[in-house]
């Protein structure tokens, strides 16, 4: 298990670097052509955050907190998805910074996952030792 939670937290972390980066570029106005790619490099941090939260949930992890980090990994692309309906004009910017703010937290809620998920398999070991 200490493997599967490390190999997807470093998907996650390179996810959100391709992410934000992308990110940038959008909002500087170029490489808009790579917005699929933003979606689905997207849909692999989600994956991998819904992922993260199985094993968590197997390793004893807060069910509350594994539901909510599970519900969060919805809001992400459904923001993402539906963001250029939402708050039309000049006030746009606000739901894409609230946008860039949602997904970061997912990735923040993917480190704390793997994080709780590695402390409860180590507090595991030890007691079976």
């Amino acid at each position: 298990m200490r493997a599967a939670v490390t190999a997807l937290r470093m998907l996650v972390r390179a996810a959100g670097l391709v992410m934000v980066t992308l990110g940038v570029l959008f909002w500087t106005g170029n490489a808009r052509g790579l917005i699929p790619v933003h979606m689905l490099v997207g849909v692999v941090l989600v994956l991998a955050l819904w992922s993260l939260a199985l094993l968590a949930a197997r390793a004893g992890v807060s069910p509350g907190y594994v539901a909510f980090v599970f519900l969060w990994g919805l809001l992400v692309p459904t923001l993402g998805v539906t963001q250029d309906r939402l708050v039309p004009g000049s006030s746009h910017w606000l739901v894409q910074v609230l946008h860039l703010l949602v997904g970061l937290a997912a990735i923040g809620q993917a480190e704390n996952l793997a994080a709780r998920t590695l402390r409860r398999r180590r507090a595991q070991e030890a007691e079976a030792a």
